[in-house]
């Protein structure tokens, strides 16, 4: 009678081994296919990275293109200001006219 409970716990104890081994290799191989998945992430991370910054460095080209531009045409703008106050100037000395605070 002895005999018997022993087996009975061995062989609960050997089912018991068996699927902790089958869970454990359930484990195993999510493991693996987690540490594959984490891989692509960051493969298409640094993808993603690299068109972000292609396409950002694109944009701050054509703001600096324009940004010129316009300070060209404003610094251009201003030339023309102040050609035309000089011009202004001398026709007032020229006809006699009492300069005007501009």
């Amino acid at each position: 009678m002895s005999d018997e409970p022993e087996n009975l716990t061995l062989a609960l104890l050997r089912k018991i081994d068996k699927k902790v081994d089958a869970v454990d290799a359930k484990v195993d191989a999510l493991g693996t296919e987690l540490r594959s998945d984490m891989q692509s992430l960051r493969a298409d991370v640094a993808s993603d990275m690299l068109n972000l910054e292609r396409r950002l460095g694109d944009q701050i080209v054509g703001l600096r293109r324009a940004v010129v531009e316009y300070h060209s045409s404003a610094v251009g703008h201003g030339v023309l200001l102040n050609e035309f106050e000089e011009r202004l100037r001398r026709l007032e000395r020229h006809v006699g006219l009492p300069p005007e605070t501009h």
